[in-house]
């Protein structure tokens, strides 16, 4: 009897040594900004972009420099967020309504594994009401209404507030290149509001349970429209300018009338597109004060030091890089995003200040906060977690990432591409025509070397390889070991129609 009294004691103190020894779940914090590209932050080495906060987040956490959208446009790259596909297997190959439900999605997963799930701003969801698994939220669709009905939260909200006013009294639209300051009082901007939101949620979490908070702020995508005072802070001198070629000068440069602000093809001059520039760094500038504000209410309540934040962009904005403007293209001011990852002093995960050179994209999140949560990862997912790499484990990580866009703006502008961090190689369908870039020598994509003989070897290269990437896809994407010139748009894989 003592014996089996013994047993019994030694084995309930190795089971609480075993509760004992795993980590309590972290809060996770997902922050988006919509629109923001990768270089347009002071981490990134933007001396114009006042962004301390993301810039400390990063050197306390990790930046990854290498960070894409594979979709670079609104609606899919939020369906790769949901799933943690690629874009042929979550199928939305273009901007369109991304499917009511997918099998797996980590806000459904999440909640179901206990987590408290909370939304705050911009989804892009559809029907805009769906939760997509999450318990609830509050919404800023930035001026969209797909009903009659709808009211986002936010402009319920402005109208309780303000009810004489006109939220976009402003007068700027939601894709045009004009910069000015907010006209109304600041604590009206969405983007305060959004701060407001988070912060509250934070302040007044009371729950067991740890949290996971999506905050996503409807800037710096335009209007740029930051309140003064932010704008006062960017020197105008060191915003960089716009990036044009030889190439894009060609196809781009005849299309100048400043009088259009929002067409996808614009040679604005330099004045209006270094004043859209310097908007959009402002715009920047406000998002990142409400990052600090996010913080320090965390630490405040004493959770920052058991939460993991995640910043990033669903796609980046070309500026008038190569006379181009917005989004949906393969070039880096279209494709390549922010992508910042903090953990608290109670989480080990790695040397912190770290400055990533490898290829991650928006299907790594779900991994990435699925791991944090200490869940397993479904069969389904195409990305690897973040956290991953900052252990150092490194060894089966990709070389190599898939982009593409199907037409939007013009008929001309549908594409796949493929990228290693160093060359970028660029299938136009519609035409067949090829670019190829070197981006260590040439990071703005202004010598197009598809043409120069001296690197036929090299294109043939990525011609191989993007055949290769393609050949799932069956003969209307691939014949003879090369892509084939496609005349209609495919704006859905087979995969869209099984969600």
């Amino acid at each position: 009897m003592r014996t089996l009294l013994l047993l019994f004691l030694v084995a309930l103190a190795v089971g609480c040594q075993d509760q004992r020894s795993v980590a309590p779940r972290p809060n996770i914090v997902f922050i988006i900004a919509d629109q923001m590209r990768g270089d347009f932050l002071g981490a990134d080495g933007n001396q114009a972009v006042h962004s301390p906060h993301l810039d400390g987040l990063a050197a306390e956490g990790a930046l990854f420099l290498r960070a894409y959208s594979s979709t670079p446009s609104c609606t899919p790259a939020r369906a790769a967020i949901l799933t943690g596909q690629a874009p042929w297997h979550h199928g939305l190959l273009g901007y369109a309504r991304i499917a009511e439900r997918y099998p797996q999605e980590w806000p459904r997963l999440l909640t179901e594994a206990g987590y408290a799930t909370w939304f705050i701003g911009k989804n892009h969801f559809h029907p805009q009401r769906n939760l997509h698994g999450y318990e609830g939220g509050e919404l800023d669709e930035s001026g969209r209404v797909e009903s009659p009905q709808f009211l986002s939260d936010y402009r319920r909200w402005f109208q309780a507030q303000a009810p004489a006013l006109d939220p976009d009294a402003t007068g700027i639209g939601w894709n045009d290149y004009a910069a000015r300051s907010f006209a109304l009082d600041e604590r009206l901007h969405p983007t305060r509001w959004t701060g407001d939101r988070a912060v509250d949620f934070v302040e007044h979490y009371d729950k067991q349970q740890p949290f996971f908070l999506k905050v996503s702020f409807a800037r710096p995508h335009s209007p740029y429209d930051p309140p003064q005072r932010f704008l006062d802070e960017v020197d105008r001198a060191s915003v960089p300018e716009a990036a044009v070629g030889a190439w894009s000068e060609l196809a781009f440069g005849d299309f100048h009338e400043p009088e259009q602000h929002q067409a996808a093809r614009n040679n604005l001059g330099t004045e209006l597109t270094m004043d859209a520039r310097r908007g959009y760094a402002a715009n920047i500038a406000f998002v990142d004060e409400q990052v600090g504000r996010i913080v320090t209410a965390l630490e405040d309540k004493g959770m920052l030091k058991n939460t993991v934040i995640v910043f990033t962009s669903d796609h980046g904005d070309m500026l008038g890089d190569h006379h181009l403007w917005r989004k949906t293209y393969a070039y880096e001011g279209s494709s390549r995003i922010p992508m910042v990852v903090y953990w608290g002093t109670d989480i080990a995960n790695g040397a912190r200040g770290q400055r990533r050179e490898e290829l991650v994209e928006l299907r790594d999140l779900m991994p990435t906060f699925l791991e944090a949560a200490q869940l397993p990862i479904p069969d389904t997912v195409d990305g690897a977690s973040l956290l991953a790499l900052l252990r150092g484990e490194t060894e089966d990580w990709r070389i190599q990432l898939d982009l593409e866009h199907a037409t939007c703006y013009w008929p001309g502008n549908e594409w796949t591409a493929l990228t290693d961090a160093q060359w970028k190689y660029i299938f136009h369908a519609f035409d067949g025509r090829e670019q190829l870039f070197n981006l260590k020598a040439d990071p703005l994509e202004q010598e197009d070397l598809a043409a120069n003989l001296a690197y036929a070897v090299t294109l043939a290269d990525w011609r191989a390889r993007m055949a290769e990437h393609l050949a799932e896809r069956g003969g209307a994407w691939v014949q003879d070991g090369a892509p084939v010139i496609r005349k209609t748009t495919t704006l859905f894989s087979p995969y869209f129609e099984s969600q």
